[in-house]
């Protein structure tokens, strides 16, 4: 078990590590359209709002992402652990 608990654990850092890096550029390159309003309009309140509403919604999908990845590796977890073991049978039932 040892190997695919390590396997899981790889896999489920590089998900969560890439997830993190495609969230910084999509980040970047979301905000470059707003930074140029904000040099054409400084202080423009709409700039700061729209910026904070993106950031928050990207935010929010990656953290999603993160947070299935996080289930999947507590399913994957059980799945291991429980390899190998007999399957419980179920309990009589009354008549």
């Amino acid at each position: 078990m040892g190997n695919l608990k390590e396997v899981k654990d790889l896999v489920q850092e590089a998900i969560d590590k890439g997830a993190t890096t495609v969230e910084e550029v999509h980040q970047a390159i979301a905000r470059m359209p707003i930074d140029v309003l904000e040099l054409v309009s400084p202080g423009l309140p709409l700039a700061k709002t729209v910026a904070d509403v993106q950031k928050k919604t990207i935010g929010s999908i990656y953290e999603v992402i993160r947070s299935l990845n996080k289930s999947a590796g507590e399913i994957a977890e059980g799945l291991l652990k429980s390899r190998g073991k007999p399957a419980k049978e179920a309990a009589p039932r009354a008549r």
